[in-house]
């Protein structure tokens, strides 16, 4: 068994419907330590988290984050200990503005 501790993943995203930022492998475990959130933009927007265990739904009821302000010109990153083992789950993103957010999630894999 490895353990590997990395960027899992990143991304900006250019719309504003959710799109997945990560999704472990088969075989993988994931475990979430933190995601980062910047807005490099003028403007104050929101943005929203999903984590769906085992597809792709990304709605109110797999929400971690909902609709959530992030001011202008600033970074936040929430502390997390989430696991994932199942290679068809994902964690998505969403912003309410497209090419506002930059989100970074770091973490580890076990493989």
């Amino acid at each position: 068994m490895a353990l590997q501790e990395k960027q899992l993943g990143q991304a900006r995203p250019a719309g504003t419907s959710p799109v997945s930022i990560y999704s472990p492998g088969a075989g993988v475990t994931a475990i979430i330590k933190n995601i980062t959130i910047c807005n490099s933009t003028g403007v104050k927007t929101q943005f929203s988290i999903y984590h769906d265990d085992d597809g792709t739904t990304y709605d109110q009821t797999t929400a971690l984050f909902f609709t959530v302000d992030i001011e202008r010109n600033s970074t936040i990153t929430l502390p997390a200990f989430m696991a994932m083992n199942d290679a068809s789950g994902n964690l998505a993103i969403q912003t309410a503005t497209a090419n506002a957010l930059t989100f970074s999630v770091y973490g580890a894999e076990v493989t």
